[in-house]
């Protein structure tokens, strides 16, 4: 049985406590580990138990490359869309809590909510007001020089101009995420208060990748919010090592099929060449009405054929339809000498 102290021990025990007699042993914590030894030093780190981070270093890597590429793609679509250039770039990149990023958020702003058919859940994705109402004056025709942006949501007919805004957003954001899976992505609700939207618990973990956005003179920001458990299915996919293979393989047959049909409606531009020659300057300064221009070639030659000032085909000339044209012969040869007019 342990020995229990008197008043008195206990008394004289705390005078020599506050009289310097006694000193304070020194705590000698131990730390067990498999692979460290007694004498290695310790690094501590603190740990914030109210923001896990559940993304790795790699994952989050591999998540801003990923997005770098929708960034490039949906500022080519938008640059298109609009007749001017549109700048997008990816500004940031980090996981915080779901209330952190509602609360860094505008009221009121052009707040979407878009599933993946494939994934369970729902993402954000907030586009600033600074930057909405100059694509909405833009596709108005105007110049967005001394333009106000009101503090005040968005109109039915500014909501509809934005949605054909946010399809191709989503249509290159489908395009970026194919080198990791397939996925359709959709808007299935919009709304201008972010904090009236509650789509996980406040203290979820959430990646939220911003984008910065430049019309001309006018700039904004663009927000994807994706919550843990939507991506925790295809976390495994997004290591560094897997996605980048991935990635070097993406040239499918799907590709070259959409590239090919949009080449199918290319136009390109077809001329006939008569006969080529030269001629002096003074002979140009002199020429006049009614001159004739004489050439080495004979008339029942046939007429080099060019598409897109390539030289492919030779052809006779004649009238169909009371109109002047050209009856392809054969494809040009290797031993063709057309740069001659032969």
């Amino acid at each position: 049985m342990a020995e229990v102290l008197d008043q008195s021990q206990v008394d004289a025990l705390l005078a020599a406590v506050d009289t310097g007699d006694v000193t304070e042993e020194a705590s000698n914590d131990l730390i067990f580990s498999r692979t460290r030894r007694p004498d290695d030093p310790v690094e501590i780190r603190s740990y914030d138990f109210k923001r896990p981070e559940r993304v790795s270093k790699d994952q989050m890597l591999a998540l801003q490359t990923l997005h770098e590429a929708f960034a490039r793609n949906f500022g080519a679509s938008l640059s298109g869309f609009l007749r001017t250039i549109v700048e997008v770039k990816v500004a940031t990149c980090e996981q915080m809590t779901y209330a952190e990023f509602i609360a860094g958020l505008a009221n009121p702003t052009s707040f979407n909510l878009i599933e993946a058919d494939t994934l369970e859940g729902t993402i954000c994705l907030e586009i600033s007001p600074l930057i909405i109402y100059p694509i909405i004056d833009r596709l108005l025709g105007g110049s967005s020089q001394d333009l106000f942006i009101p503090q005040r949501p968005m109109t039915l007919i500014e909501s509809r101009l934005i949605s054909n805004v946010s399809a191709r957003g989503l249509t290159a954001l489908s395009e970026a995420w194919s080198s990791v899976r397939p996925l359709q992505f959709t808007v299935s609700a919009t709304e201008s208060n972010p904090q009236l939207v509650q789509i996980v618990p406040p203290n979820e973990v959430v990646v939220v990748i911003g984008f910065e956005l430049k019309l001309a003179n006018r700039a904004g920001t663009m927000n994807l919010c994706i919550p843990y458990n939507v991506i925790e299915p295809v976390m495994d996919e997004l290591s560094a090592q897997s996605w980048f293979s991935t990635s070097k393989s993406s040239r499918t047959n799907d590709h070259e099929r959409r590239i090919g049909s949009a080449l199918h409606a290319a136009s390109l531009e077809v001329t006939g060449c008569l006969a080529n020659t030269t001629i002096s300057l003074a002979d140009l300064l002199g020429m006049s009405v009614g001159d004739v221009i004489v050439t080495e070639k004979p008339s029942t030659h046939p007429i080099v054929v060019s598409i897109g000032g390539e030289a492919k085909f030779l052809a006779n000339l004649g009238r169909h339809r009371d109109k002047l044209a050209l009856r392809v012969l054969r494809p040009i040869g290797p031993s063709d000498r057309v740069g001659l007019g032969v």
